[in-house]
């Protein structure tokens, strides 16, 4: 241990510290505590929803999706996916086709989106997990069936596997409109409800029916919106894209969950920036107490400064002994906070004691989520500040020495 080290520790934890000016460095030392509790919370939250939301899309979207390069839809191209399908590590594809449309049951209607799907949607395991009421299914020997979220069936008063209480889909029929006649210019299609999902608010409209029936609703004959793919289990998504783009024509596109949702995923990284700048920010303002009990400190300790200096003390070891004095507040109070917020922070993690509050939340639980790299980060930033903060006493502790 270096002898600054040892002087400015000496200072911190002497019993003949002055009341007040160890009043102030506690005051300090809490208000770095409270401000790195709070980085290290809010950090993990940003990043919980950011996990949540991964869950969701791996229920609600494919591995990856074959996407045009421009417009809504493509020429289907079955030549194309049978040798997509042909990979080994493909476990199954499905065509859609999508687009918005409104529903509609007696005098209710709500916009909504209609995903056309073929038989291999059955196989959507953890999208069969979200199913609250009926079964996973858009056809069977019986005809043609809508499968429903959960904000479709609510606002629309439907009920599962009922004739007398269908959805009823509207979309625009691609041609001259009719001034005389308008209902003319719309496709109508009305269907029982096989079952009903509930994943999160914004997949709430989502309507599922048949393939075949998307093409007749919306007129897209042998047109696609994707193709989707479900990998099977231990493959490297990464790899397997960069494998699939050499096959694709110039007018596709292929994408992963992540690029699927790359605004969203962004807007949360810029947002979790922001609020660790802005509490950086706050524990800058707090530091203001750690500048002020060093400048008290610094006068009280004026004549063993001169005695320092009287026996050779260079003004490199008298600067170092109040910022270290700084580091020590500092750094009890950081790392006092950090183990409070990574407590906190665990504490929800393993026993949810924070609920979402939401009826058709995919978790109960509040989402948090630590990792390493947030509480380093928060560590060094408060580190930093503060001793910025010790720096300007420091240095004036060293005029001192000139006044012998």
């Amino acid at each position: 241990m270096n002898l600054s080290f040892k002087i400015a520790k000496k200072y911190f934890f002497s019993k003949k510290k002055r009341s007040f000016i160890h009043f102030i460095s506690l005051i300090s030392m809490l208000g770095v505590c409270v401000g790195s509790a709070a980085l290290v919370i809010v950090l993990s939250v940003f990043n919980g929803l950011e996990q949540l939301n991964r869950q969701i899309f791996e229920v609600s979207n494919p591995d990856l999706s074959i996407l045009p390069v421009e417009g809504k839809t493509f020429e289907n191209d079955s030549i194309l996916l049978a040798k997509i399908n042909t990979f080994k590590e493909v476990d199954f594809s499905i065509e859609t086709i999508e687009d918005n449309a409104l529903g509609r049951q007696e005098e209710d209607q709500l916009i909504i989106v209609v995903k056309g799907v073929d038989q291999n949607f059955k196989k959507l395991s953890k999208l069969n997990e979200a199913v609250v009421d009926g079964q996973l299914f858009v056809a069977n020997e019986n005809g043609n069936f809508a499968f429903v979220g959960a904000g479709v069936y609510n606002f629309l008063n439907l009920t599962v596997m009922n004739v007398l209480s269908q959805l009823e889909i509207w979309y625009p029929k691609n041609q001259k409109l009719s001034v005389l006649n308008p209902e003319d210019n719309i496709n109508r299609i009305k269907l029982p409800i096989s079952g009903v999902f509930a994943l999160e608010q914004q997949y709430d409209n989502y309507v599922y029916v048949s393939l075949d029936l998307a093409e007749t609703l919306t007129g897209k004959y042998g047109q696609r919106s994707a193709y989707e793919l479900y990998l099977k289990d231990g493959i490297d998504i990464s790899n397997f894209k960069n494998e699939l783009k050499k096959i694709l024509p110039s007018n596709l596109i292929v994408k992963d969950r992540d690029e699927l949702n790359e605004a969203l995923f962004k807007a949360i990284r810029i947002e979790k920036l922001f609020i660790f700048i802005a509490l950086l920010f706050i524990i800058g303002i707090a530091s203001f107490n750690i500048f002020f009990s060093l400048s008290m400190l610094v006068l009280d300790k004026k004549d063993d400064i001169q005695t320092l200096s009287a026996m050779g003390a260079s003004s490199a070891l008298v600067r170092n002994i109040f910022l270290k004095e700084g580091f020590i507040i500092a750094g009890i109070g950081s790392i006092i906070g950090i183990l409070i917020g990574c407590l906190i922070c665990l504490s929800q993690m393993h026993f949810g004691w924070l609920s979402m509050g939401m009826e058709n939340a995919i978790v109960d639980a509040y989402p948090v989520e630590l990792k390493l790299g947030d509480v380093m980060i928060s560590f060094l930033g408060i580190i930093v500040i503060t001793l910025f903060a010790a720096f300007f006493p420091a240095k004036k502790a060293t005029t001192f020495m000139k006044q012998i």
